[in-house]
């Protein structure tokens, strides 16, 4: 029984759900997956990390689709060791986490480090080692999840360059064990290079965590943008080959000005849809660790190896029979499927199985029917007990969003209140000002004469009547959103004209190509809205 993971516990319920699953995987499911060899042919062996680690995205695409800009948009702060150009600029696989104290730390430490799910990287050899980093920020966005970034994927004229180790097989296993992957395309740049066809051939099996983004769609017109949308889904269904059409986000996922606006709404439409998905993440989290227990668990892997060890002599024509069996494999697939009544869904992949083979001993083991006993009993049993558990964390939802950075807050609702843009920044307000002087002053007429122009009520602007003007400046709604919540000092709902002439200044400092301060600096204060002792 599960009692004690039922009881009162100080943790959110997805971490309880964690501990149950971890404590089912060593006590049902390590000890058959050690004995039938399952590493050598599958994953290999989960680790506390994996159980108790936050929810993982990783970031993919081509050489300068925006990887590194769509990451910084989501933190809102650039990561240490991050550069963003028109060249490739990302060569490394970069890993970040939520950390009190900002830092780099190097992949060879991260493969020794039990609580980062990293240890299981270090057979791809120290060329990829040094090519792997992690990044700790004290950022709010990765409190709740943690971002992969990677090198671009190599275009056509470049894919002779030898990166030393084997991409698409790190690809592979990151899909594997992140909860999301964000696919990024480029509206200029649609063609398909071997590198990007065998990457995405690498993600095949993890399609229900792919979200592809067609990225820089404001630097095309509507006319383009359809014609670019088709020729991607064209692309991308030579590559997937599967029936259901794959779900294109489409946007510019950066903090600049739009070039073009004709698809303003659309835009902001695909983002919240997007990062929907990403905010829930964590809610999700014990769930999809869940399902990715029972795959692991449903593999048929212990019956195919027992029937090959039936099959194969004790002495004499080993090598040849070994042939034999490896070509026959896919006759011995039927033959298990029909003995013990197990789905053809359940069996690996029989190309990948038998190329797995080849290099094997084949000294395995048969069937013990105590291991298999404690299996069946997992799958029945102890998977149905921790329902409950997952509905306790359902009562929590609202505990478990991402929050900050573009995220909506708990309550999502178009609007915020009085926030005429549909995103939380995460800015505070100080408490204390000291009579500085505002910074803001020598530009307030200009300022004024746009205030009065729109005819304020009772001395202040609502914020629909704001948002027009501050949408004609083309920044993204997030941006806009950020700008508002900090020019409102005093939480009103409205502007009047000192903190017009403030939204006014964080607008031209934003476009002048600066970021914005996370909470209002004393000397940006409105006088009066400063708090004297």
């Amino acid at each position: 029984t599960y009692s004690w993971a039922l009881g009162p516990h100080p943790h959110p319920a997805f971490h309880i759900v964690s501990e149950a699953l971890k404590t089912l995987y060593r006590q049902k499911l390590l000890p058959l997956e050690k004995y039938y060899g399952f590493s050598d042919f599958h994953s290999s062996s989960l680790e506390d990390a994996d159980f108790d680690n936050k929810p993982m995205i990783l970031v993919v695409g081509q050489c300068s689709t925006g990887k590194t800009t769509f990451i910084r948009y989501l933190l809102e702060q650039e990561y240490p060791g991050s550069r963003i150009g028109p060249e490739p600029t990302t060569d490394s696989f970069t890993a970040i986490m939520h950390g009190e104290i900002e830092g780099i730390i190097h992949g060879n430490a991260l493969t020794v480090d039990p609580n980062k799910p990293f240890r299981k990287l270090s057979p791809f050899g120290t060329t990829f080692l040094n090519r792997f980093q992690c990044v700790h920020l004290p950022n709010r966005v990765l409190e709740s999840i943690s971002i992969i970034d990677t090198p671009g994927i190599l275009s056509v004229a470049k894919r002779k360059i030898s990166r030393g180790y084997d991409f698409p097989a790190v690809i592979r296993w990151f899909a594997e064990h992140v909860d999301r992957i964000i696919l990024l395309c480029d509206a200029h740049k649609l063609e398909i290079s071997d590198e990007f066809s065998h990457t995405i051939m690498a993600l095949r099996g993890n399609e229900d965590k792919l979200r592809v983004v067609l990225n820089k769609a404001d630097m095309v017109d509507s006319q383009e943008l359809m014609r670019v949308y088709g020729a991607l889904m064209w692309s991308l269904g030579k590559v997937f080959c599967t029936p259901e059409v794959l779900r294109v986000y489409i946007g510019s996922f950066w903090s600049s000005p739009m070039r073009m606006t004709d698809n303003r709404k659309l835009f902001e439409q695909e983002e919240e849809d997007l990062f929907a998905g990403i905010q829930n993440l964590p809610r999700n989290s014990a769930l999809r660790k869940l399902n990715d227990l029972v795959k692991r668990a449903r593999l048929a892997h212990a019956y195919i190896i027992s029937s090959l060890k039936e099959e194969m002599p004790l002495v004499f024509c080993r090598e040849k029979k070994k042939r034999d069996l490896i070509y026959d494999l896919p006759i011995i697939y039927s033959r298990i499927q029909q003995r013990y009544q197990i789905s053809p869904g359940d069996f690996p992949d029989c190309a990948k199985m038998q190329e797995q083979l080849i290099s094997h001993d084949f000294k395995f083991k048969g069937l013990k029917p105590k291991l298999l006993a404690g299996l069946d009993e997992l799958l029945n049993t102890d998977i149905a007990k921790l329902m409950p558990l997952l509905r306790q964390e359902e009562d929590q939802a609202d505990k478990l969003l991402v929050q900050g950075g573009p995220f909506l807050g708990s309550h999502s609702r178009p609007f915020t209140e009085g926030n005429p843009f549909n995103h939380y920044g995460s800015n505070g307000e100080s408490d204390h000002v000291s009579d500085e002087e505002w910074v803001v002053s020598k530009d307030k007429p200009k300022y004024d004469e746009i205030f009065y122009n729109l005819s304020p009520h009772e001395g202040k602007l609502s914020g629909t009547k704001v948002k027009g003007w501050m949408m004609s400046t083309r920044l993204p709604s997030s941006v806009l959103g950020r700008i508002w919540k900090l020019a409102d000092v005093d939480r009103d709902g409205m502007l009047d004209d000192e903190e017009f002439a403030l939204a006014g200044h964080l607008i031209e400092v934003k476009l002048e190509g600066f970021g914005l301060p996370h909470e209002l600096p004393a000397q940006l204060v409105p006088p009066s809205k400063r708090h004297h002792e």
